[in-house]
């Protein structure tokens, strides 16, 4: 089940609020039971590993937090059994194809392929359940002594399948005191709309030109066709993410928690360094707080500095998939922000501003083709395409037979609310708009007329998004693959 799909918006969400508003008392409950419905919607046949998950981190949590002497084994343990359950899930067969190729090459007897299903969330609940040890460890926070709360906690259905990732410390104080106010059902149903929105009226409509030009052979790619599937992709990536993670965080506000930001408008970034500061913000601090930092950070001179940062960023790349090509697009982000930091001498040089920007935007675009592609040979196909050294033929296909007019519209929009402010400015501008008539009841006037247009802009939304839906478009969600 997904966010943007018809059962979700018009069944399962309804009655989930009705149940969790109506059973004040037994809300932690209904969270539980409503995220393991949600989860074995689609994943009933792992819906068993995802309470393996529960339970194996509620008592290592607690086995951490008791010991003494044996503390560091415990801990290290629970980090290795969630290590190892992601490793069989998600690279197992990747490894045994690598193995595989290498018995090939000695004349060796080849290996059976082994093919794993792919749990949905599992690098994201992975890693959520490292960091509860890691943090009990240090001290940072206190063992969740409730098996029922903690299960709510680690099931919560608007993260649990694509983020954002929670550290159990950012909701400790809400898991046991939250309030439900009609201001954050609001506030919640806001957010959740422009996620919504986002997701079905950009992303969906970018996302079929950008798989049917990334399915294409390069024989087929002229230079436009291959600029029109990347930008599209670009497009994409992030709106179908955020988009996600604003529903994500619009959810836990009805439900009274506070989840945290995962974008700070990343395509408005002056350098690649910037960028992934405000790109998945939850992944990348995770990465810094867990393992570049004790790995020993930049605290031991460049050469260390620059090993560590390459090796995070290669294991970032592979955290999203077990393939080649997110291991190159790792180390293809890690190379510039290390040219980057070497460069920090030349930091006190102007450079004109949009020529930044654009630096910023070719390189996040090329790192977007190593990522999408489906192997570095269609990956390189892509890129030859993208600067007049293609292999184009008679059956290339021209870009016009992708940008509809329905693509290029939602790629202007998309280019409107990447450099549109955020929410909050428009409700802080909204707040300064002066009132008129007499000081108490204009003030009051002026308020209502902004509540009234900020209610009347959901709706709209909402039902163009339901519009489209109900019209049966294609609706893929790319992080679930991850």
């Amino acid at each position: 089940m997904v966010f943007s799909s018809i059962i979700f918006l018009f069944y399962f969400l309804p009655l989930f609020l009705a149940a969790y508003l109506a059973l004040a008392p037994w809300r932690t409950a209904v969270i539980v039971a409503g995220s393991l419905l949600f989860y074995a919607w689609g994943e009933p046949a792992y819906i068993a590993l995802l309470l393996v998950f529960i339970v194996l981190n509620w008592a290592m949590g607690l086995a951490v937090q008791r010991a003494t002497s044996l503390r560091r084994p415990i801990l290290a343990a629970g980090i290795t059994a969630n290590l190892l359950f992601l490793i069989f899930f998600k690279y197992v067969g990747f490894l045994c194809a690598q193995f595989d190729a290498l018995l090939r090459l000695t004349g060796a007897a080849s290996l059976p392929h082994i093919a794993v299903p792919l749990p949905l969330g599992i690098s994201f609940f992975t890693f959520q359940g490292i960091s509860y040890l890691i943090d009990i460890s240090r001290g940072d926070v206190a063992a969740q002594p409730s098996l029922l709360k903690f299960a709510m906690y680690k099931a919560m259905f608007p993260q649990l399948i694509a983020g954002p990732i929670v550290r159990y410390r950012q909701i400790a104080g809400e898991i046991d005191d939250r309030s439900v106010s009609i201001a954050r059902l609001r506030r919640g149903i806001e957010i959740f709309v422009l996620g919504l929105a986002q997701k079905v009226l950009i992303a969906n409509t970018v996302s079929l030109p950008a798989d049917q030009i990334f399915a294409l052979p390069a024989d087929q790619l002229t230079t436009g066709t291959a600029w029109l599937g990347a930008v599209c992709y670009m497009a994409q990536i992030f709106f179908d993410f955020s988009g996600y993670t604003n529903m994500a965080i619009g959810l836990g506000q009805m439900m009274g928690f506070t989840l945290p930001r995962n974008f700070d408008r990343p395509y408005l970034a002056q350098s690649v360094t910037e960028f992934w500061r405000r790109w998945h913000m939850t992944l990348s601090s995770w990465f810094r707080d867990y393992l570049y930092i004790p790995l020993g950070g930049s605290r031991h001179g460049p050469a260390r500095t620059y090993a560590n940062l390459l090796a995070v960023f290669v294991l970032c790349g592979l955290w999203h998939g077990a393939s080649w090509t997110f291991a190159i697009w790792g180390l293809y982000r890690g190379a510039f922000l290390i040219a980057e930091r070497a460069a920090r001498p030349l930091a006190s040089v102007r450079i004109w501003r949009p020529l930044r920007h654009f630096y910023l935007l070719l390189a996040v675009l090329v790192g977007w083709v190593l990522f999408r592609a489906d192997s570095l040979g269609a990956a390189a196909g892509m890129l030859k395409a993208m600067v007049g050294l293609g292999a184009a033929g008679p059956a290339a296909m021209p870009a016009a037979r992708f940008a509809t007019a329905s693509v290029i519209t939602a790629l202007l929009a998309a280019l409107v609310a990447v450099i549109a402010p955020p929410l909050g400015a428009w409700r802080r501008w909204a707040r300064g708009i002066p009132a008129f008539g007499p000081s108490g009841g204009g003030a009051i006037a002026s308020a209502a007329a902004v509540d009234g247009m900020r209610i009347a802009w959901s709706l709209s939304l909402f039902l163009l998004t339901a519009t489209a839906l109900s019209a049966g478009t294609y609706n893929p969600f790319i992080y679930f693959r991850f």
